[in-house]
Formats: C-alpha cells, sequence, structure tokens
C-alpha cells in the first residue's frame, strides 16, 4: 500500500509562468464581493472566533439544525478529526479518489482497506463491492480524481446502523443542481464533509464544515482544537452561505459544464488519449501512454496538470486535468495534441 504517495496534491505541480490546470480550484476566484467581505473581517482580529452566526448560516444553507454543523480548518482537517474521533476496527477507503482520508487514518493508527473502482466499469460504485464488516466507509461524490458522481441511492445502499458513512462533497457544489447530495440527509452514520475552498478560491484560507448527526458532532467536536476555524474564515462561511452565493454558485456550476463539455470535446481529437465513465466534476482523468513524459513536456511548453499516479488504483499512465474556460483550454490542448502527434 505505500508505494502511492498520499500526501502529494495539486498545489505541488504548479510553477511560476506555468497555466494551471493542476488545481482543482475555480479560475478567478475569490470574487471582489468575498475579498471585501473578508478584508472587512479583519478589524475584528483581536478578539478570539466566534463561529454561532456561520453555523446558523451554514445550517439554513442545507435546512439541517444547527446542531448539525461543525465548521473545520477546511475539508483536510474533517478527515483528521474523523481519524481521531472514530475507532474503526475495519475501516474501507474506496479508491482511486483524494488521498487525505487514507492518510489521516493511517496517521492516526487505523489499518485501512481499499475497494478499488476500475476504468473498464466506468470508476462507478459497486456497493457490494464493499465489504459488510466495514464500519467506517469513506468516498467521494463526485470523486476526486475520476470526476464521477455517484448516485445518492447507490451510496445509501452503503448505510448501516452500526457504520459511519463518510461522503466527500467537496466539490458537490459544482454539480448544477447537486443532485446526488446527501447534504442534510437523514441516515444513520452519514458524515458529509463540504469544502468553500474549490468554488470560491479560498484553499489559503482553510475554511469547510462537516453535516452529521448531533451525536457524530459532538464525538468530532470532542477532539477538536479551540478556536480551529479563523475570523476572516468565518466570514467567508457566512457570505458563502447567503442566497447570492447559493445562486452564484449554482451559475458558476453550468459554466464549469458548459466548460467541461468544451474540454472533452477537444480532448476527443487528441490522438491516443482516453477517458473513462461520465465526468460530472471541475477536472477531468484521461488516461494516455507515458503520461510523465507528457506531463513533463506540457510543463517545458508552460502547462501544468496534475499526475495520476500517486492515486491508488491508478499507474503511471492517467492525467487530471482541470476543466478551465474556453480559451485556455483551446490552447493547452493544442499544445498537447501537438505533443501527442
Amino acid at each position: 500500500m505505500d508505494a502511492f504517495d498520499l500526501e502529494h496534491h495539486g498545489d505541488l505541480e504548479v510553477g511560476e509562468g506555468l497555466v494551471d490546470l493542476a488545481v482543482n480550484v475555480r479560475a478567478g476566484t475569490p470574487p471582489p464581493w468575498l475579498v471585501e467581505t473578508i478584508t472587512a473581517s479583519l478589524t475584528d482580529l483581536a478578539a478570539y472566533p466566534r463561529p454561532g452566526v456561520a453555523v446558523n448560516a451554514v445550517a439554513r444553507r442545507h435546512g439541517v439544525s444547527p446542531d448539525r454543523v461543525l465548521l473545520t480548518a477546511g475539508a483536510a482537517e474533517a478527515f483528521v478529526l474523523i481519524a481521531r474521533a472514530f475507532r474503526p476496527r475495519h475501516p474501507v477507503v474506496v479508491h482511486p479518489q483524494f488521498t487525505e482520508p487514507e492518510a489521516a487514518l493511517r496517521s492516526a493508527g487505523h489499518l485501512v482497506d481499499r475497494v478499488i473502482l476500475r476504468p473498464e466499469d466506468g470508476f462507478v460504485l459497486d456497493p457490494s463491492a464493499v465489504p459488510r464488516d466495514a464500519d467506517l466507509v469513506v468516498i467521494g461524490n463526485p470523486t476526486n480524481p475520476t470526476s464521477v458522481l455517484h448516485p445518492a441511492d447507490s451510496l445509501r445502499e452503503l448505510a448501516r446502523p452500526d457504520r459511519i458513512l463518510v461522503v466527500d462533497e467537496a466539490f458537490m457544489d459544482a454539480v448544477p443542481g447537486e443532485p446526488e447530495s446527501l447534504a442534510g440527509a437523514s441516515i444513520p452514520g452519514l458524515v458529509v464533509v463540504r469544502s468553500l475552498t474549490k468554488t470560491w478560491g479560498l484553499a489559503g484560507l482553510r475554511v469547510g464544515y462537516v453535516l452529521a448527526a448531533p451525536s457524530l458532532i459532538e464525538q468530532l467536536s470532542a477532539v477538536q482544537p479551540q478556536w480551529p476555524v479563523s475570523t476572516p474564515a468565518l466570514a467567508a462561511a457566512i457570505a458563502c452561505s447567503n442566497e447570492r452565493a447559493v445562486t452564484e454558485a449554482a451559475q458558476a456550476a453550468l459554466d464549469i459544464s458548459r466548460q467541461r463539455v468544451h474540454l472533452l470535446d477537444k480532448l476527443s481529437a487528441a490522438p491516443g488519449l482516453s477517458t473513462y465513465g461520465v465526468a460530472s466534476a471541475p477536472f477531468v482523468l484521461v488516461h494516455v501512454r507515458g503520461a510523465a513524459e507528457v506531463r513533463e513536456s506540457l510543463r517545458a511548453q508552460g502547462f501544468a496538470v496534475r499526475r495520476g499516479d500517486t492515486f491508488p488504483g491508478l499507474g503511471p499512465d492517467w492525467l487530471r486535468i482541470a476543466v478551465r474556460p474556453e480559451d485556455v483550454t483551446d490552447g493547452f490542448v493544442k499544445v498537447l495534441a501537438d505533443l501527442l502527434r
């Protein structure tokens, strides 16, 4: 299992002068109104952060009671809390997916089992593939890096009275209408992790949250440090949960969907390149022979893409490409197609 670098993330691929197609943060963010809101909060830095208003805002956003919300320093902290709060006998992570949940579980001393989804199946989840005795299951939806959106009904099949089911929905707000989201659902053992990083361009601020039953929130909160979310991050959580922001995010999801269709259309003409499954997120996963060499050649031409071989279940011939505006895509795919020829 240790052959994969679980600590490798897309930000390590970018560099000065490179067009960033490696990090899945929406282009052109954060918007000016959000920057202004965060900046205005800086006048209150002498006081300790007070999360109540932000918790209530997130709760209203998802139609749940405030005791079902826990704010975190990004989704990454949520995975650390999950690894610390729960003592599963048989934790299972469904791969390929974001590696931080498994890294957090292993760091906390858990022996992690893997269920590997296959490209020939379109990376689609078969709930029966998850061992029945698994008492903690982690899956992304839509999944990073495959971009596959699993049906909510398939995820519901994973729920058990004696199982914690962790669904990473960091990219769900980039899916128009969020049709397969389980945020706010009353399912035994369900823990939904959300992030404000991707849609709003707040990777440097570290803000996310967990939605779960009050008893699970209490367990997670018990292992969380005091004041984990800063005052500027709380201001962002409030601002990104109001009606205006939800409407703007919904429009951004439609824009991303259109841009992804354009990217896939352009990639279909690139020789020797294949995709698997139905992409639904702000990135696509592609298979190409000699991906490492292709990636280095792209860097030499000014483009950064994400290597795929650090994701369990993928090998050396995979790359993840972020969805970008059409003009950026056109320039990138022209260079890529020329390299592949």
